[in-house]
């Protein structure tokens, strides 16, 4: 098993402590009312939401997945920090054991925000996993994060 790290930094106008709340913790009401062409339904699995629960991803019809399965490791609101670990689905398939994902959101001094991503994927056997394989699933994962981040902009009491 191989380790592949790979972090990035978004920044955004929306103060952290919102699109924290937008994007993380009620994410799984807010984004399939966002995007449903992409995403069905999250559906919270086991648990109540925060560490320890597990959510499940259903895409949309016509996406090249059907679903994923991600366990919530840390959801801190204090610290706005979020970790989880994807733990079963089609983005796995074969070549990879795990993802996990830690996310920290900070004040950038505009009154906006400036967040932290640091994905690790954990390959099966002898797989390399090469940056442009995750490239669509980062491309994915910052549509939703722009579509949060615009739906906070159009209604400035939202998640207040």
């Amino acid at each position: 098993m191989g380790v592949t790290t790979f972090s990035d930094e978004y920044t955004s106008p929306i103060a952290p402590s919102r699109i924290f709340k937008a994007s993380i913790v009620d994410s799984h009401n807010l984004i399939p009312k966002l995007l449903p062409q992409a995403i069905k339904s999250i559906e919270i699995t086991q648990g109540d939401g925060g560490a320890g629960s597990i959510k499940q991803i259903n895409f949309a019809e016509g996406s090249p997945l059907k679903c994923v399965k991600y366990r919530v490791d840390e959801l801190d609101e204090k610290t706005l920090t979020y970790c989880y670990t994807l733990v079963e689905g089609d983005a796995l398939a074969e070549k990879l054991e795990k993802i996990t994902y830690e996310v920290k959101f900070e004040e950038s001094g505009d009154g906006g925000s400036n967040s932290k991503v640091t994905s690790k994927y954990y390959t099966a056997g002898d797989f390399s996993l090469k940056e442009e394989e995750v490239k669509a699933g980062k491309e994915r994962v910052l549509g939703m994060y722009k579509a949060v981040e615009a739906f906070l902009i159009q209604n400035p009491d939202a998640y207040v």
